[in-house]
């Protein structure tokens, strides 16, 4: 290893030094790029949408492969989350995916809680993350990550304005997931009415306070791509395995009498643009997003939920054994008076049935000497 020619300090106390010859430290993206591919990496997609919106479909599409699937009916009494987990591996890296579909959704006549189960459903892979991170013999290396690190919500191409039931589930969800909007079924509009249609969307979701995800702007090698297709959000996608014979050429398309509708025509649909922005430019900054954000505010709600916190009043410093010992006798407490409230009601219950042996017994009495 050389040896540093000199240093130059800096206004802010640091040292700059400069090197007399190669070192090697350059080669740490390399060591990292290596690590990732031998663990292999975890992605996983909720699919939000009504029934026969096109969700299985779309899936198919996106990553080229057939997954198995059940066909659900419109007579579900309630909504129920099934995820079902893949391996896949292109060319020398292993993906490991879960899809989860919202099985029901929007087909109960009241649909006031239909968000609910998959507010649960996303809190409970955060808590499983937390309750690992909380062991004393953590396996983090190889813990199979379930959280949920984009959202693809399916918009049922109306042409009109959103669903009250869209913009109440989106607004419950936005805090907790990165929200990709996307209009399912684009080809049953004409270009006039989908254009306006995203502008309709686009508003409703701004004025209704939605936070949706869009794509990183802060780093130049994509700023560029990634702020010409935030422009194009929601996606207006169409989904199809089947494949037509166009020219000389076979492609994944929708036939129909008067023509075909090319899946990954960019004039078609925005098919292309959605799997190039969720997958080749920006599925680590989902799986960032996932972590740093959402991830970090149910973990900083629930710790502090729990009665941690990083400093007290008088700014001393933090006390896992104090917090722990407080939280402990807080609870002690809480089961005495429970103890206390229980034995009450068991003697007032008592004291009672014994009044009303009492009065039967006089009733009997009297009746017998009568």
């Amino acid at each position: 290893m050389a040896a540093a020619d000199g240093d130059v300090s800096t206004s802010e106390g640091k040292r700059s030094l400069s090197l007399g010859g190669h070192v090697g430290f350059d080669s740490l993206p390399d060591q990292l790029v290596g690590k990732s591919v031998t663990q292999g990496f975890s992605f996983n997609i909720l699919c939000v949408g009504e029934t026969g919106i096109g969700k299985s479909t779309l899936m198919n599409t996106l990553f080229n492969t057939t997954f198995e699937n059940e066909e659900a009916c419109h007579f579900q009494e309630d909504v129920h989350l099934r995820p079902r987990t893949y391996e896949l591996q292109e060319s020398n890296v292993q993906l490991k995916l879960t899809v989860v579909d919202t099985v029901g959704f929007g087909d109960q006549i009241n649909k006031d809680e239909s968000f609910k189960p998959i507010v649960d459903y996303i809190d409970t892979q955060f808590e499983n993350y937390l309750q690992e991170e909380l062991k004393i013999k953590r396996s983090l290396f190889n813990y199979h990550d379930t959280r949920i690190h984009v959202c693809l919500y399916f918009i049922a191409p109306t042409g009109h304005s959103l669903k009250s039931l869209d913009l109440v589930t989106m607004k419950k969800l936005d805090s907790k997931v990165n929200i990709v909007p996307i209009i399912a079924k684009a080809d049953t509009i004409s270009k006039n009415e989908l254009h306006k249609f995203k502008i309709k969307i686009m508003s409703e979701l701004v004025s209704n306070g939605v936070q949706i995800y869009h794509f990183p702007t802060d780093d130049d090698t994509i700023t560029g791509i990634n702020s010409s297709m935030n422009a194009h959000i929601p996606f207006a996608v169409v989904g199809s395995s089947e494949e037509v014979k166009v020219g000389n050429k076979t492609v994944r398309a929708r036939l129909y009498p008067w023509g075909v509708v090319q899946v990954e025509n960019e004039n078609h649909c925005d098919f292309v643009r959605l799997r190039e922005m969720m997958f080749r430019v920006n599925m680590e900054d989902l799986r960032e997003q996932t972590h740093a954000r959402h991830y970090e505010l149910y973990r900083r709600c629930k710790l502090e939920e729990m009665g941690f916190k990083d400093t007290d009043p008088d700014s001393e410093p933090f006390s896992l054994q104090e917090t722990y010992e407080a939280k402990r006798k807080e609870f002690l407490i809480d089961l005495q008076h429970k103890e206390e409230e229980m034995r009450q009601m068991f003697v007032n219950r008592v004291k009672e049935t014994e009044a009303e042996l009492k009065e039967k017994e006089k009733e009997v009495f009297q009746h017998v000497c009568g």
